[in-house]
């Protein structure tokens, strides 16, 4: 344990480096059981099929964005103990990779072609965001979080009623973005800036708007 103290720049250099080429290939490990693991399978029309596919594949987009946020963030911490709030998080968000993948395939379809656009944008934010101090940084995640968990909350409503499966994993999703966003406003998070807080928007739109169809 104590060895993780002396890991120098190059070493988390090269460590992001690899995490990141495994985010955008869809390549993820799950740390805790699937959600759906338990859930009934449903019959689903083509079209209904289809339609949970776009909605899983955009959110394993915004995982992947989260991964990025969450590992730019704690690269530029200024405190460890704000570095090691946002490599947990990124853990259980690698779940939500996992899962989302796995759907995908369950529903016939793949992941999205554009990871490595989205990841390289929301990178870019992420450093922004840790380079404003950790106060702030810690405020990216609470707006983050925040929009997050009211596109889940939507895409529970758009999601066949008969997908259990689907819907069990955004459920425990949605679960834990609010919970990421408590902690890092218990941690002293400052209001992120209301240009960062439109540029995560457009960001947002921009996402839902491609990873449905590619």
């Amino acid at each position: 344990m104590a060895a993780n103290h002396f890991h120098t720049p190059l070493d988390r250099f090269i460590a992001g480096a690899d995490k990141a080429l495994r985010v955008m290939a869809g390549v993820a490990s799950a740390s805790r059981p699937n959600p759906a693991a338990h859930a009934a399978d449903a019959a689903l029309t083509e079209a209904e099929q289809r339609h949970a596919a776009g909605l899983m594949r955009v959110n394993h987009v915004g995982e992947v964005m989260a991964q990025a946020l969450y590992n730019s963030q704690a690269r530029f911490a200024r405190s460890d103990e704000i570095r090691r709030q946002f490599e947990h998080a990124s853990r259980e968000e690698e779940d939500h990779l996992a899962w989302t993948a796995q759907r995908l395939g369950e529903l016939g379809s793949q992941i999205s072609v554009l990871n490595p656009l989205f990841y390289a944008g929301a990178y870019a934010l992420g450093t922004v965001a840790a380079v404003l101090g950790d106060a702030r940084s810690l405020g990216f995640v609470v707006e983050t979080e925040r929009q997050v968990e009211k596109h889940l909350t939507s895409h529970l409503d758009k999601l066949p009623p008969q997908d259990a499966k689907s819907r069990a994993i955004v459920e425990q999703m949605r679960v834990d973005e609010v919970a990421h966003g408590a902690a890092a406003q218990e941690m002293g998070a400052e209001a992120a800036p209301l240009p960062a807080r439109l540029a995560m928007t457009a960001m947002g739109k921009l996402m839902t708007g491609t990873a449905y169809y590619i």
